[in-house]
């Protein structure tokens, strides 16, 4: 029996160009359902947007701080209006139950008949002379009690005012301390995220022990610390002012110099030329004073970490503030 030959149809491959297609489209698919990787965020990019949160959170702090100084003034203002409203209402009510007293008995006076006036032996002149005293006396505590309640109820209406306004600024006040808290927790996010960009420290060596500055915050403090950090390792040399090298106060005048605040050469006119501030609101940039005599100043750099020129022989570098003698904490402006 012959054989028959069965033709079996040809499978040809797709063409290349095809298949290329294929392949980009399957990446493309990947890539959308797994997301492209990023790069981390760099130091530079970071302290970028720290600088663009803190020139949001500054003006805040400013209008936070003048809001609440005004209303914690006119919350005084308002305590002592009412101090000297009380003894007036007092004033007011005995005067008017005197008054209160005087109209009863003007009123028994007054119902008095003619009979009782004959039984009682007294005359009708008598009683006019009673009904004549009696509204004189209430004439007198009416003059007199017109004039305290006048001034008790100018001093009502300035306090009804104030306490109008003290209401306004209270809402304000907590609007800007939630604003300052909200904007401070994102700019301390970024913080985390700088210090890891940087490594477990940062650290270059003793004279940088860690990443410096250790807070990094825009503005001009911000700006004096990333200059003092930057002058690391310089040597100190008395009486000057860079840029071979820096005396202590030479140092914290070239790095607010960067910011463009102007400082004089001398530990003590530094002291007059900047406001104090207190140990809990220390930021980067502020100065840091040692001694009773004012006669050595670092710049602080956050975490408890400044950036000093100690001494001749040594070099601008980090120290901690902790065990030191500080005299004080002030800030340029």
């Amino acid at each position: 029996m012959p054989i028959r030959r069965v033709h079996m149809p040809r499978i040809c491959p797709p063409p290349l160009h095809r298949f290329l297609v294929t392949a980009v489209t399957v990446v493309a698919v990947l890539l959308a359902g797994t997301g492209a990787a990023q790069a981390e965020p760099t130091p530079a990019e970071l302290e970028q947007q720290i600088d663009e949160m803190w020139n949001q959170l500054e003006p805040t702090i400013e209008q936070y701080n003048q809001v609440h100084t005004q209303l914690k003034d006119n919350q005084a203002k308002a305590e002592k209006l009412q101090q000297q409203l009380q003894p007036l209402q007092d004033q007011v009510d005995a005067a008017m139950g005197k008054i209160s007293e005087i109209a009863v008995r003007q009123y028994k006076i007054g119902r008095v008949t003619t009979m009782q006036v004959l039984l009682s032996g007294s005359t009708p002149t008598d009683t006019l002379d009673q009904l004549t005293v009696v509204n004189a006396i209430a004439r007198n505590e009416r003059a007199q009690i017109q004039d305290v309640a006048a001034t008790r109820d100018r001093l009502a209406a300035d306090k009804q005012a104030l306490d109008a306004l003290i209401a306004q600024q209270t809402t304000q006040d907590k609007e800007l301390a939630a604003k300052k808290t909200q904007i401070e927790g994102k700019i301390t996010d970024l913080q985390k995220l700088r210090q890891q960009a940087y490594g477990s420290s940062g650290a270059t060596g003793t004279l940088k022990p860690v990443a410096c500055p250790v807070d990094y915050l825009g503005g001009d403090g911000g700006t004096a610390a990333k200059k003092a950090c930057e002058l690391i390792g310089k040597p100190y040399i008395w009486g000057a002012t860079g840029p071979k090298g820096y005396d202590c106060s030479g140092l914290t005048m070239a790095a607010w110099a960067a910011a463009g605040v102007s400082l004089r050469h001398y530990t003590k006119w530094q002291w007059e030329d900047a406001k104090s501030v207190a140990k809990a609101d220390l930021r980067p940039g502020d100065l840091v004073f040692f001694y009773s005599d004012l006669h050595h100043v670092g710049l602080y750099v956050g975490g408890g970490w400044m950036v000093h020129a100690p001494t001749t022989g040594d070099y601008v570098r980090m120290a901690k503030l902790e065990g030191r003698p500080i005299t004080g904490y002030r800030r340029p402006s």
